[in-house]
């Protein structure tokens, strides 16, 4: 955000942001049906709303939670988190936070909205005990690639493989 544009703060999201969020998540699906249709597809509008309205985008029965930024009373961007523990035996007992869903405002990417929700997400995270964080993106989103390996310092530590049936 340019230099005169009002503080960014990020905060844990309430039912009254459900809208905003909404309108977000709805540009995040539309980008990401047109990266990869064959996985991702544009969910009805009414149904986001109502997750977020009830809080119904969290794993009943984990700790997590929606993290919002906001300047100047308009919501920029949001992040689902919770925190996990693998079900593998060959895994060390970590827990880790894992990124569920961000996205940020299509008209203001690239100006440190997502890097303040990520860092707020890894903050969150830490505070409830978790050593590691984790995130899933598609392969093809190379824009998603450059910032969360590049910019965050994440790594590559999985590849989910697909086959369609």
């Amino acid at each position: 955000m340019n230099s005169s544009a009002p503080e960014v703060t990020v905060r844990t999201a309430t039912a009254q942001d459900a809208e905003a969020i909404t309108r977000i998540y709805m540009q995040s699906a539309d980008h990401h049906a047109n990266i990869d249709a064959e996985r991702y597809c544009i969910p009805s509008k009414e149904f986001i709303l109502e997750r977020y309205r009830t809080g119904g985008q969290h794993v009943a029965g984990s700790e997590a939670s929606t993290l919002v930024a906001e300047a100047g009373g308009q919501l920029l961007g949001f992040a689902d988190i919770r925190l996990n523990q693998s079900t593998d035996p060959m895994h060390k007992d970590l827990i880790y936070c894992h990124i569920v869903e961000i996205a940020v405002r299509e008209d203001i990417r690239s100006q440190g909205i997502g890097e303040r929700l990520m860092r707020a997400a890894e903050d969150w995270g830490r505070d409830r005990g978790a050593e590691l964080m984790s995130l899933e993106y598609n392969g093809a989103n190379k824009r998603a690639a450059q910032f969360y390996n590049e910019r965050m310092g994440y790594r590559a530590a999985s590849i989910m493989a697909i086959k369609r049936l």
